[in-house]
């Protein structure tokens, strides 16, 4: 398989970090893509069409193989997002104190080459203990849960909240690594070049 330039479409340190990880030869880039979580879209479908913008809104400076991702938690039928303020953050993790939430990651790889784009979602059960009003506190002053969809990391202090999950850890995290392998893998990206 020839080797083809890959593009992140984000600056998330998560997700950059994840892609190191597994040794992913990649260069980061904004999307400037704004997020309309208000679309008439099922969850999955959203979380889908919000990562296939932003690969498209990268497609303008940039080509070759662009990934685009987009996470986000669903408690009881609602979106829940980013809190922009520690009020915000406190009122979600009362929210989520003692419930099941799904959260979903939308992921959208495009060849610009080829003009094409595939797009997945995943979904992952994540089980929150019940939480005190010290807990809360004390979480929301590390200033963590602000730039954390639903108020919380599962790969910072927040993962002492998590009971359990069922499903993909790095789903949680912000990018689903075996159904980002299985899509690369789809459009001959081999990972394991050297």
């Amino acid at each position: 398989m020839a080797s083809k330039k890959i593009f992140l479409a984000s600056t998330s340190p998560r997700r950059i970090k994840i892609l190191k990880n597994i040794g992913l030869k990649f260069q980061s880039v904004p999307s400037d893509y704004t997020e309309e979580m208000n679309l008439n879209l099922a969850p999955k479908e959203l979380a889908k069409h919000l990562a296939e913008q932003k690969v498209k809104d990268a497609a303008k400076n940039c080509g070759g193989i662009i990934i685009g991702a987009d996470t986000f938690v669903v408690l009881g039928g609602r979106l829940l997002g980013k809190p922009c303020t520690k009020d915000n953050a406190r009122e979600m993790l009362k929210q989520i104190s003692g419930k099941v939430l799904k959260v979903i990651s939308g992921v959208a790889i495009m060849d610009t080459k080829r003009k094409n784009i595939i797009s997945e979602s995943l979904a992952t059960k994540v089980f929150i203990k019940k939480l005190s009003k010290e807990e809360i506190e004390n979480y929301v002053n590390t200033n963590e849960p602000l730039d954390k969809a639903g108020a919380f990391g599962i790969q910072d202090r927040g993962a002492v909240f998590v009971e359990k999950i069922e499903g993909d850890y790095y789903n949680v995290v912000g990018l689903p690594l075996n159904l980002l392998y299985k899509m690369l893998s789809g459009m001959e990206v081999d990972i394991w070049e050297k």
